[in-house]
């Protein structure tokens, strides 16, 4: 029997004989190998209480408590406390997990959304919620890219995606500091009609890093009547 092809690595994925093919039940064909899912790294084990970060690779002296020093920070500043309410990764964000995220997002590789779809969709089922709102590109970002890599997340994992932000061109949040990210000005715009009072949001994106980004998504649907802010992106 021959397998399909990986979508990282191109190398063909060997197809493995089961019950289920056996007695002719259709199995979901895998979309990477055996190896590449292998070097992505899971995140488990215990996590700050907001972030998500894993405790099992942070010094004893950056955490306080259930916190992560970041996420104290955070906390501890009146514009930004209890904007996000709670974040969750499926990977840490190692080089392997970098170079994947690369193609997919800045060579335009829309089908690696695939690769991260069942993972995806497991993870979101621990989470309630009213609205699944992917962070939103800039138009000239958009342009760039092709495609919003949240918004594919999204619907290759098969859920509908509700767009209520906007965002204001600036430049790459990558080429930015960590204190630039922080003090950034309001980059969303808030762009539907939709009431929000009492409702739960569930923001996506692909990786989290100093946490600016979803923040400040998660402050403006506040001031327009969330009542909670989760998010969940790839790679932490």
């Amino acid at each position: 029997m021959k397998g399909s092809h990986c979508l990282i690595c191109n190398e063909e994925i060997e197809a493995i004989l089961s019950w289920n093919t056996l007695f002719g039940k259709e199995e979901k064909e895998p979309k990477i190998c055996g190896e590449c899912n292998e070097n992505f790294e899971r995140i488990t084990g215990e996590v700050c209480e907001i972030c998500g970060r894993p405790f099992a690779f942070l010094k004893a002296e950056y955490r306080v408590e259930n916190l992560c020093f970041d996420c104290k920070r955070w906390e501890e500043d009146v514009h930004w406390s209890g904007s996000l309410d709670q974040n969750r990764a499926l990977y840490r964000y190692t080089d392997f997990a970098k170079d994947v995220m690369a193609k997919f997002k800045f060579r335009g590789d829309y089908v690696l959304a695939e690769v991260f779809a069942e993972g995806l969709c497991q993870a979101l089922q621990s989470f309630q919620y009213d609205y699944i709102v992917p962070i939103p590109l800039s138009e000239e970002r958009l342009h760039e890219r092709g495609f919003n890599q949240a918004e594919a997340l999204i619907t290759t994992a098969g859920f509908k995606p509700t767009n209520m932000l906007s965002r204001v061109h600036t430049e790459k949040q990558s080429k930015k500091s960590r204190s630039e990210r922080i003090d950034l000005q309001q980059v969303f715009k808030f762009d539907t009609d939709q009431n929000l009072n009492s409702k739960t949001i569930l923001l996506i994106d692909d990786i989290y890093t100093t946490g600016s980004t979803l923040r400040h998504a998660a402050k403006i649907l506040k001031e327009n009547g969330a009542a909670k802010v989760y998010s969940f992106t790839l790679a932490r």
